[in-house]
């Protein structure tokens, strides 16, 4: 069962922000995640004012969600762009799911692709992994799992829990790579670690394919990855690229 790609979501946006060094934020993001949207509405607008890409960000969210201000995508839209100039990775990839699902702007998989890539090269996790699902489905992309493999990858580093989910599948499957099933259980168990129930169900099927020492192998490796990304010391994985022929 894949994962498909995920969108934003307005409070676990404003929550991702709640360590920024501006108190300013800080209230907005405080009143908008207890439902005070015009005190929200009033900090993030003035930190737009001043040309602060998070106030900018958190105010177009607001519009895109009618979190107190009668929603308009277009303005939305708008903001993200705003917040894209500053260098936002959230924007790009807020305004990326929007010309994905062609909602507020007119849909364009190639701008799409192109906001993920560049939120991905930030180091965004959410857009490595929807480029991932892009590349394995072939949506808007030439499909490629071994593309798509590289990108799971990059999120699975950086404890992207569905994406960690997502590689072990294709461990399991064979798809962009050797079908391995002990690699299939070192990140079914981290996205296990992580929370994913799919992920425990997926590794019991893993260990019925494993002898006993093999399971024991594969379990220390994981516990090391996983504490390799905590501590963000883990490296993705190189692999060689694939050969390509010309006749």
């Amino acid at each position: 069962m894949w994962h498909k790609k995920i969108k934003p979501i307005m409070l676990a946006a404003l929550l991702g922000f709640a360590g920024s060094s501006s108190a300013g934020l800080e209230q907005g993001i405080e009143a908008a995640n207890s439902g005070q949207f015009e005190v929200a509405l009033k900090e993030f607008r003035y930190l737009a004012d001043m040309n602060y890409a998070p106030g900018i960000y958190q105010l177009a969210k607001m519009y895109q969600g009618g979190f107190g201000v009668t929603k308009n995508l277009t303005k939305a839209a708008s903001l993200f762009q705003d917040a894209i100039k500053l260098g936002s990775a959230d924007a790009m990839f807020s305004l990326a799911v929007m010309y994905d699902d062609g909602k507020g702007v007119k849909q364009d998989k190639n701008k799409a692709i192109d906001l993920f890539e560049r939120a991905a090269s930030k180091n965004l996790a959410a857009a490595q992994f929807n480029l991932g699902v892009m590349y394995a489905n072939g949506d808007g992309v030439i499909q490629s799992y071994h593309t798509a493999m590289d990108w799971y990858e990059k999120a699975a580093a950086n404890n992207y829990t569905l994406a960690q989910f997502n590689l072990a599948l294709m461990y399991y499957q064979g798809l962009g790579t050797d079908k391995n099933i002990e690699k299939s259980y070192i990140w079914n168990l981290i996205a296990e670690y992580n929370g994913n129930n799919n992920a425990s169900k997926s590794r019991d099927l893993d260990e019925q394919q494993m002898s006993p020492s093999q399971v024991e192998s594969a379990t220390d490796i994981a516990n090391d990855i996983y504490n390799r990304i905590q501590q963000g010391t883990y490296a993705p994985e190189v692999r060689p690229k694939k050969r390509t022929y010309t006749f």
